[in-house]
């Protein structure tokens, strides 16, 4: 145990040295859930939409109204010189909304009236709201219209449950925290290993009398008690800087976190003993600890959505299974029935993880 305490100093009395590294190593997350928690939203606001409006009565301006009192549009007229197909086609529209004549006189008449809505559909996403707002508005505008005497046969009520606000900051911040956690704790643990093994100072290791085991432990508590400071600091900017709290019972996320740091750390010390190059280690890094975590963890889009067998390696994705747990422990408050099996998960990956590092390694006495 002296040994494993000695090689704990000795990573992080070397990480004090560099203040260059520490500073990154702390700041970066930080500007990470910065930015990204506030550059990334899946809310639709201030879509330009041109109007022709072939009627021009007072009811027709009444739907155009309509349209405009939505957030996700932004209504305006649509040039003299202009159809609504080149709007769309000079982007000068992302939709086109299109009044037919007579639009008031056969809707007094009782008649049916199509109002065409032209949509962009270069981005799916966006398109398919828009068409669901389209839909709304006039669904509502049919509503106001029906005479006094006719009611709906069902009328739903809807509410949202978890976040009555739709706040995307309240999904996107937790998830932030959980993507810059799987990016920098790795990557510093493989750079620990590949600097060592680039510039032939494991050597020293080799011939001492410290085994695989204890040296690569040295290793992860070290860069497990980084992992939590850059945590904690996240923490601090998603409760007091974005106003942000937690829901029931914390106790799962603190348990889920340390395993989760310690398994992102362990990715992290497997990626630097088998591979000593600092390069070719960032690479491994920012594959496993980018890449595939933002694609395969459920950062952006449900796992649902994921084809086979993509979907199967997101079970081998530390962070998709913290992810489940931070957002709900500010969006749900589940606690343990609701996602008691990731801490089980992240658990068995860091002892893969972990004696995959020491399989590389515990011959490192004989190599000497």
């Amino acid at each position: 145990m002296k040994r494993v305490l000695a090689q704990v100093k000795k990573e992080l009395t070397q990480l004090l040295r560099d203040r260059f590294t520490l500073s990154l190593a702390l700041l970066l997350p930080i500007l990470l859930l910065l930015l990204l928690s506030n550059a990334t939203s899946l809310t639709v606001k201030n879509i330009p939409v041109a109007v022709q409006d072939l009627d021009k009565t007072p009811l027709s301006r009444q739907y155009i109204e309509a349209a405009a009192g939505s957030l996700s549009f932004a209504i305006g007229d649509l040039p003299p010189d202009m159809s609504p197909e080149r709007a769309l086609y000079s982007n000068v529209a992302r939709a086109a909304l299109i009044i037919p004549p007579h639009f008031e006189r056969d809707l007094r008449r009782g008649e049916r009236v199509e109002v065409q809505w032209l949509i962009d559909g270069t981005d799916a996403n966006t398109a398919n709201i828009m068409r669901g707002k389209a839909a709304a508005i006039t669904q509502s505008f049919n509503a106001e219209m029906r005479p006094a005497g006719m009611k709906m046969p069902i009328q739903p009520q809807l509410r949202y449950w978890f976040n009555p606000g739709r706040e995307d900051i309240k999904y996107f911040g937790p998830g932030v925290l959980a993507f810059g956690m799987a990016m920098f704790p790795p990557l510093l643990a493989a750079l620990a290993l590949s600097r060592e093994g680039e510039l032939k100072t494991i050597l020293q290791v080799y011939v001492s009398s410290i085994t695989a085991f204890e040296y690569l432990l040295g290793k992860v508590i070290a860069y497990t008690i980084v992992a939590w400071a850059e945590w904690i600091g996240g923490m601090i900017i998603l409760l007091w800087g974005f106003g942000l709290s937690l829901a029931g019972d914390p106790s799962l996320l603190l348990v889920t976190t340390f395993f989760y740091l310690l398994c992102t750390t362990c990715f992290g010390t497997m990626l630097g003993a088998a591979i000593p190059n600092q390069a070719a280690a960032i690479q491994a890094a920012q594959l496993g600890g980018f890449l595939m975590s933002y694609l395969l963890a459920g950062y952006i889009f449900p796992l649902s959505n994921i084809p086979q067998p993509l979907r199967f390696l997101s079970n081998f994705i530390p962070m998709r299974y913290y992810l489940d747990v931070i957002r709900d422990a500010f969006l749900r408050g589940g606690g343990w029935p609701a996602v008691w099996y990731a801490p089980v998960a992240l658990a068995l990956l860091s002892g893969f993880f972990f004696f995959r590092a020491w399989a590389v390694m515990k011959d490192m006495q004989v190599k000497a």
